[in-house]
């Protein structure tokens, strides 16, 4: 058996926004997010 090696966090959050970006829902999702805190902040 092989011993994983350790990610480091660069390359962790490289492959979590890979897989977002593969991922339509996700986007839309936080895109929504982001409109409505930008609009309770404008009120």
């Amino acid at each position: 058996m092989s011993k994983r090696k350790k990610r480091s966090f660069t390359e962790l959050v490289n492959e979590n926004k890979l897989q977002i970006l593969r991922n339509q829902a996700a986007i839309e999702k936080i895109e929504e997010r982001l409109e409505k805190k930008h609009l309770s902040k404008a009120q």
